[in-house]
């Protein structure tokens, strides 16, 4: 069943069981870009937009995503569990690795350095609830706009590698991740993602260093797992325990939470939530308009350059298509793709602006496989807002 086929079906269906024909099922628009940067500064952070400060959550303002790779401090912040350590000792900190394997190891940060060989990769990670405040109603959840993602260059060691140093046994299937982060209720359930030892690659790797530099306390310090293509919620930060399993475990964050509806939509309605339900894994094509920002003025018969980033799971952008009719008509930007496929794709779109009034931007962006950002209206709603990757639009004022 096609998307638009879903939603008018659930419409449907909700307004026969509720007697109504007023529309029921959940609606879709921009997400809020009118939140203001804080004037508290984090540690190793620029001023960002601020969510909370236990656990810390920052967003990135609109006007980073105009370059391939977004710097240290002006990066976002995530964290799920309040207890996060202050103090991490290097000489006694170890990753260990348990469970299905031919010897336990623990690994200090000077091993991991000098004892394998060292990879990099760029890569994108972005929460899967970023523009979450585009669903109404509001699903429950940090109300982010667009600005919980980010791209840098990491700097690691192939997990593969630290498996196989490790040994897997004969019924190895699955991998589970937790870091040094903990509740502060003693039921809260611990933050553990897994994955299948079947997805690992080469560029699943865990890193100790972004952009050059060591990674950010605010970042995952002193070593987090990097999954390029998925989305940031298996990207587990300050790793500590890596545990080899034979069959997959029942978690909260994998069972409970980050999960969407299993159709070929990934929606439903506010009134009737889709069953069964998948996790939320790989992300979908996407692009952000970084210059101009909502509400500025740009001059009659000026040279304009629309500035941005587009990026998708790793399939890789094919092109990026800027309209300011309304959608009605649309046209190529120039692309700029230099640091892999799980990189972002700068774009820029030159315009002359020749009557006053009011322009919209439109960007979309469509990946190698055919796959292209859909207008806002046109995404299905889903109870954990989670995925959402409309067509972006930013609104200016040619005087």
């Amino acid at each position: 069943m096609k998307r638009r086929d879903f939603i008018r079906t659930s419409i449907v269906a909700s307004a026969a069981i509720l007697g109504s024909t007023e529309l029921l099922a959940g609606q879709t628009h921009q997400p809020n870009d009118k939140r203001k940067v804080s004037n508290v500064t984090f540690p190793e952070k620029r001023p960002l937009i601020t969510y909370s400060d236990r656990p810390p959550l920052l967003e990135s303002p609109r006007n980073i995503f105009t370059r391939g790779i977004t710097e240290n401090d002006q990066f976002f912040v995530r964290w799920h569990l309040p207890d996060i350590p202050t103090f991490i000792n290097l000489d006694t900190f170890k990753i260990k690795i348990n469970g299905l394997v031919e010897k336990d190891l623990e690994i200090s940060l000077d091993e991991l350095k000098n004892d394998f060989e060292q990879v990099e990769v760029v890569a994108v990670v972005q929460c899967g609830g970023n523009s979450r405040s585009a669903f109404t109603p509001i699903p429950g959840g940090i109300q982010w706009g667009s600005g919980a993602m980010g791209c840098a260059k990491w700097k690691g060691v192939r997990l593969r590698d630290l498996l196989d140093k490790a040994g897997l046994k004969k019924d190895s299937h699955w991998i589970g991740f937790n870091g040094l982060e903990k509740p502060a209720y003693y039921k809260t359930p611990h933050f553990i993602r897994e994955l299948a030892i079947s997805e690992l690659d080469e560029d699943v790797i865990v890193a100790y260093e972004m952009n050059g530099e060591r990674l950010p306390y605010l970042n995952g310090y002193p070593v987090r797992l990097i999954l390029p293509g998925s989305y940031s919620d298996s990207w587990v930060k300050m790793l500590s325990n890596i545990t080899v399993t034979d069959k997959y475990k029942s978690f909260f964050y994998m069972d409970k939470a980050y999960r969407i509806p299993d159709n070929d939509c990934e929606c439903e309605t506010p009134e009737h939530h889709f069953k069964p339900t998948k996790p939320v894994m790989k992300m979908n094509v996407k692009s952000i308009i970084g210059y101009p920002e909502n509400g500025m003025k740009l001059y009659r018969n000026s040279e304009v350059v629309v500035r941005g980033v587009a990026f998708d799971n790793g399939t890789g952008i094919k092109e990026v298509y800027v309209s300011t009719d309304a959608g009605k008509t649309w046209e190529k930007a120039f692309l700029k793709q230099e640091n892999g496929r799980y990189s972002y794709t700068e774009f820029r779109f030159y315009y002359n602006p020749t009557k006053r009034g009011k322009v919209t931007f439109m960007a979309k962006a469509i990946d190698m496989l055919g796959e292209e950002q859909p207008f806002a209206k046109d995404i299905g709603w889903n109870h954990g807002g989670y995925k959402y990757n409309g067509i972006d639009e930013v609104t200016v004022e040619v005087v």
